[in-house]
């Protein structure tokens, strides 16, 4: 599962501001902010999934824990011909 950190790195990396990506992943403003907080407040994982899909949707990869730690980068864009 993503975390917070994750979720706040993935959205600084596409310049996207917390209203593109809620209207995105079809969350409120209040609710995104809960989930890039991680703080007390708990957010479902059905809506964590729901804005690292629609992060994903703007070009960044997740990276799960592998020893060194969970990540995340833009995604590798193809080229085109």
């Amino acid at each position: 599962m993503v975390d917070f950190f994750q979720l706040r790195a993935a959205r600084a990396l596409t310049g996207l501001s917390q209203a593109e990506v809620a209207e995105v992943a079809g969350v409120s403003i209040p609710t995104l902010k809960r989930a890039e907080a991680g703080g007390p407040i708990k957010v479902a994982e059905e809506t964590i999934e729901a804005i690292a899909r629609a992060l994903e949707k703007a070009g960044v990869e997740f990276i799960p824990e592998n020893g060194g730690g969970a990540g995340v980068r833009l995604a590798k864009r193809s080229k085109r011909k």
